[in-house]
């Protein structure tokens, strides 16, 4: 009896270390909100306000599987598959430009950790999605990402078929390089992809600095590298005869204090599209650009974001927001530049370590630019006023 229990207890240590061994967790999150928009085009061609219900208006709403593996030595094998989904509606989020259908769109990575640092190989973000932790993205999220933050890649691009790696912590310092694959036979160029970032962390103080740059890879459709997350149309980028060259530049700089409750932070970002030419739009089927009807922030040539804010903690619960976002940007063949600019105002109360509300109101104004809108809608005019009340949790 007592062998059989003495059995009984090692193979019950074996299973703890093993299971100790390696583990893999589901997590997600649920965001919904309640948003309304002034001046949104209707079907008939006027003007009138729209309400609506939808998801993930601070983050996209997911569902995702992580996990690590001890291999021995300091190695760590790892994962992490996230899949996106309108919980407004049930459905997935499984297309993109690329694909009519992908599962985990939001990340599909797989790699090795350890005292190196860690790689990662598959579908993922670069740099500036890690460092927009320290930008209004990290309170306001996709509430802000027509003002700019969609375009400069703050709100976590995908690239596709690339390769990553990450430094350990090293005195504050974290470092990162990206390349994607372009994958075309006989032009190893098409389709690249390039990132860098690098981040400095010490007590109240956050900086970060990113570039990524990607080319055409001159088939249709277009690889999401090239694409920004603001475009609603693709144009130069399926162009063969662009095959190679350089679609997307972008340098992001952003700077957080933390001064007691109250949290400032300010960033600029640039982006240049050189293949955003008069010649190829036109080639592209997109009419002149002196039309403003054709002057999407996508389509500009080059773009300077500057954003300001704060995040003030009232209450360990309870956090008052403000950003003010500001774009300039140029086109082919036009003189001056188009702006915009969004003010935005918003609280977040936390019920618990999961679950929130929050409550957002901005109003953005353009001019000799399309006005992009603040949430799902383009304005009809120079300016738009939006507002949003939603809950979010976490799983």
């Amino acid at each position: 009896m007592k062998k059989s229990l003495l059995a009984l207890a090692v193979l019950g240590a074996f299973a703890g270390a093993a299971q100790a061994q390696s583990s893999v967790s589901i997590y997600g999150i649920i965001d919904t909100g309640v948003v309304y928009q002034s001046k949104v085009a209707t079907t008939n061609g006027g003007t009138g306000s729209k309400f609506g219900l939808n998801s993930g208006v601070i983050q996209g709403s997911r569902i995702g599987f992580k996990g690590v593996e001890n291999l021995g030595g300091g190695l760590s094998a790892v994962f992490n598959l996230e899949t996106g989904f309108n919980n407004d509606t049930g459905a997935l989020q499984g297309s993109d430009a690329v694909s009519g259908s992908n599962l985990f769109r939001r990340k599909s990575v797989v790699g090795l950790a350890g005292g190196f640092g860690t790689v990662l190989v598959g579908r993922q973000t670069d740099f500036a999605d890690t460092i927009s932790a320290y930008t209004g993205v990290a309170d306001f999220g996709g509430w802000i990402s027509n003002s700019g933050s969609g375009l400069n890649r703050l709100q976590g691009t995908r690239t596709n078929n690339s390769i990553s790696y990450t430094t350990n912590n090293i005195g504050g310092f974290t470092g990162n390089l990206l390349y994607g694959f372009g994958e075309q036979a006989g032009q190893t160029s098409a389709g690249q992809a390039f990132g860098a970032g690098l981040k400095y962390e010490n007590g109240p103080l956050g900086l970060g600095a990113t570039y990524y740059q990607s080319k055409a890879n001159g088939t249709s459709p277009a690889d999401t590298s090239l694409i920004p997350a603001t475009a609603t149309t693709v144009t130069t980028n399926t162009l063969a005869a662009n095959q190679g060259s350089s679609a997307y530049k972008g340098w992001n700089l952003v700077a957080s204090y933390q001064f007691g409750p109250a949290r400032v932070y300010g960033n600029w970002s640039r982006v240049k599209q050189d293949l955003n030419t008069q010649a190829n739009l036109t080639a592209a089927g997109v009419g002149s650009l002196t039309s403003l009807n054709n002057r999407l922030l996508a389509r500009s040539n080059k773009a300077d974001m500057y954003e300001i804010g704060t995040a003030y903690s009232l209450t360990p619960s309870l956090k008052l927001l403000a950003a003010v976002d500001h774009t300039r940007a140029q086109f082919d063949g036009v003189s001056g530049k188009g702006k915009q600019t969004s003010y935005n105002l918003g609280s977040d109360y936390w019920l618990s370590k999961r679950t929130d509300l929050y409550a957002f109101v901005s109003y953005i104004r353009a001019s000799d630019i399309v006005n992009t809108g603040v949430s799902d809608s383009t304005g009809t005019d120079g300016n738009q006023a939006a507002v949003a009340v939603g809950i979010r949790h976490k799983f």
